[in-house]
């Protein structure tokens, strides 16, 4: 089981920082198989933040949605297209379906064998009955599927038809039916009656096969030798032999073409869907090349997805990885206010009011007495102090001023050093488009049947904001739009001077109620405002139910 520590769509610096923190913390904690992962791109502070520690970003997931790949049977049982029926037959068996994908040398699934057309083809309707008699195989098939030996002549590997004729009749009588075979196509079945062995050999039979075989005359060898007639031996009767001979055919003769598959990274949602509408028995899972990948039944979608997942920095489904509502969540870590993503079982649940994520975090490492990796401590430290402004905001706590001072401790770096190093790197309103400046920290909430985004960034100075507000304006009306948001909102931030400045793009009704000193069109001035959760969502909700 894949245990997935990851945060909200449009990640910051905390819910990077704390999913990978937390993702060790569990690991050395004796939960295996655990990864940190992010669902949206990092930003230059970001990836210096992770540089400076010695991290690489964590793993991209663009969804969690349980696929294919993760309940199909990895290890398919097979049968190759030129291989005998016996064999697939043998194979099935083995597998747990009612049949078998078929591939060909390179691996690519030509079609599917069932056992009701085996059962088919060996016991067909009695309008059908002389079919029986005609086997597409080589005389090396009808060898090994009868588990035989090769007495005399060629152990032939060329595909064509035979007839099998059993000689159950008196001399007299088979000498004149013999007549009316096709001889080079026949396989004469005969137990130890050796007029009957050197009649077939005289006439020409293409195969002889002996049943209940122990010996055979010098003289039957000779003759055989003479006209080229191969001769196998059968440890079976005449019947057991007959059957399995029959069963010589390859699958290519049996197999369906016509076959629906699926790709391994297929929502389950979608396979279910197809699946509930066929009466297959299975569906090979092939890769974009044909290549046989897995197999999946029906009975394949009540397993349990091998993958849960454990929440940093929300909880609430707007702002998760898309698929998190279908798959399991074992844990959730946070700061904010209690949306809450609905889990099927009790769960571990930290909700702290404190400013960052990574602050619960460190606290988990002290609660359970262990150490805390130096890198992990840094990587807390650039969480911390990103979302707290450096301890500036009034989100921050007495715990997040003592869980730092022992971060900066064990790191050996100063929070205030740190602080400008992060803040001095990747201003979002240089390096990034309106566009990306709007989805670099995004958060969407649904509230009084109402969806809007609340998104910030966080800037040195508003040097740069003069040039760039009517395209930032812009954008955010086209990110309400495409999205169906009763408003947006962009909230940027001085980390010097604290204040903020608050673009807002929604119905009249609503931007007619902002109360805020202006500072332009679909523009305020927010002294001493620098907190998305505790400062501005509050206001937001309040104009909310106004409007409502």
């Amino acid at each position: 089981m894949k245990t997935v520590v990851i945060g909200h769509k449009n990640p910051d610096m905390d819910a990077i920082c704390s999913a990978m923190a937390y993702a060790e913390f569990k690991s050395a904690t004796g939960l295996a198989d655990v990864v940190a992962a992010r669902c949206g791109n990092t930003n230059e502070r970001i990836d210096y933040g992770l540089r400076r520690f010695g991290f690489e970003p964590p793993l991209f997931l663009r969804d969690v949605f349980p696929r294919v790949e993760d309940v199909m049977e990895r290890d398919v049982v097979c049968a190759h297209v030129n291989s005998p029926v016996y064999e697939a037959m043998a194979r099935i068996g083995e597998s747990k379906f009612r049949g078998l994908p078929v591939v060909d040398d390179s691996r690519r699934c030509v079609g599917l064998v069932s056992g009701f057309k085996l059962g088919e083809y060996l016991f067909p309707p009695l309008e059908r009955i002389a079919s029986t008699r005609v086997v597409e195989a080589s005389l090396r098939d009808i060898r090994s599927a009868i588990h035989g030996q090769l007495i005399a002549g060629e152990d032939e590997n060329i595909l064509r038809p035979h007839q099998l004729v059993v000689a159950a009749m008196q001399t007299d009588s088979f000498a004149k039916r013999l007549t009316s075979f096709d001889l080079g196509k026949t396989v004469l079945l005969v137990g130890d009656r050796h007029n009957i062995q050197m009649m077939s050999i005289e006439a020409g039979v293409r195969a002889l096969v002996i049943t209940n075989y122990s010996t055979l005359g010098e003289d039957v060898l000779a003759a055989a030798r003479a006209k080229g007639v191969t001769v196998i031996g059968s440890t079976y009767d005449t019947a057991t032999t007959v059957l399995l001979a029959r069963a010589a055919i390859s699958a290519e003769k049996l197999l369906y073409s016509e076959f629906a598959s699926v790709p391994p990274d297929m929502p389950l949602r979608e396979a279910r869907q197809e699946a509930a509408l066929s009466s297959q028995f299975a569906f090979p899972v092939l890769a974009e090349d044909g290549t046989l990948v897995g197999i999946l039944s029906k009975s394949d979608f009540l397993k349990p997805v091998p993958r849960q997942l454990i929440l940093v920095d929300h909880n609430e489904l707007a702002q998760a990885v898309k698929g998190a509502n279908e798959t399991r969540i074992l844990e959730i870590l946070d700061h904010h206010r209690i949306g809450v993503a609905p889990t099927s079982e009790p769960i571990t649940f930290i909700n702290r009011p404190v400013g960052s994520t990574c602050t619960i975090v460190a606290t988990c490492y002290e609660q359970q007495g262990m150490p805390i990796p130096k890198a992990i401590a840094g990587l807390m430290m650039c969480g911390l102090i990103s979302d707290t402004l450096n301890l500036t905001s009034p989100t921050t706590t007495e715990v997040d001023r003592s869980i730092l001072a022992r971060l900066s401790k064990i790191v050996g770096v100063q929070p205030t050093d740190l602080a400008n190093e992060i803040f001095s790197v990747g201003s979002p309103l240089l390096t990034l488009s309106p566009k990306e400046a709007i989805e670099a920290d995004c958060k969407e909430y649904n509230e009084r049947g109402h969806r809007f985004s609340v998104s910030q960034i966080e800037e040195l100075s508003f040097s740069h904001l003069a040039d760039q507000k009517e395209a930032l304006s812009e954008a955010l009306e086209k990110c309400r739009a495409a999205n169906d948001y009763l408003f947006s909102v962009l909230l940027i931030t001085d980390i010097n001077t604290q204040n903020s400045i608050l673009l807002l793009r929604g119905t009249d009704a609503l931007v007619h109620l902002v109360d805020f000193p202006e500072d332009g069109a679909f523009s305020w001035k927010l002294d001493g405002i620098v907190s998305r959760k505790k400062q501005l969502l509050p206001y937001l909700l309040g104009l909310l139910a106004r409007v409502s």
